[in-house]
């Protein structure tokens, strides 16, 4: 396991194929090193801000870029993203939505809750990988974060 100050992207995601393929694009682009996956929105929050019992460290170094899918369990990916963009630590991360919902009303409300991107999981194996590896490349080596 990669310890949270070291963690560049974290990845919120259920589907047990899309997390193996994401960590093999991201692997294919020499990105994986440094990738911290979590199964649902509850324990997204719990990895960026801590529990009730154990807050998070005073010193935690928020990831890179956060790819956060929306049809989550226990905490749907909205929620994630609200609680991302309304605390100081977090509200700068770069969040990219990557998801299979189409929806409308899911593009809206994640634009007006401050996603950077908002990407629909492509079907076929190779534009899946692609997309993820571009993903990686932008987000962790050409975009300027604040610091």
């Amino acid at each position: 396991m990669v310890s949270p100050h070291e963690v560049e992207i974290l990845l919120v995601e259920d589907n047990p194929s899309d997390i193996a393929l994401t960590l093999r694009a991201l692997k294919k682009r020499n990105l994986a090193n440094q990738v911290h996956v979590v199964k649902d929105g509850a324990a997204a929050l719990e990895f960026l801000f801590g529990s009730s019992e154990v807050p998070q460290a005073e010193d935690f170094h928020p990831p890179k870029v956060i790819l956060l899918d929306l049809k989550l369990p226990k905490v749907d990916g909205l929620e994630v993203l609200r609680k991302i963009r309304s605390d100081e630590r977090t509200r700068c991360v770069p969040v990219v939505v990557l998801t299979s919902s189409r929806e409308e009303r899911d593009v809206v409300e994640s634009y007006k809750l401050g996603v950077n991107s908002y990407i629909v999981k492509p079907v076929e194996f190779e534009t899946f990988m692609k997309a993820v590896a571009d993903l990686g490349l932008y987000w962790l080596l050409l975009n300027q974060a604040p610091r």
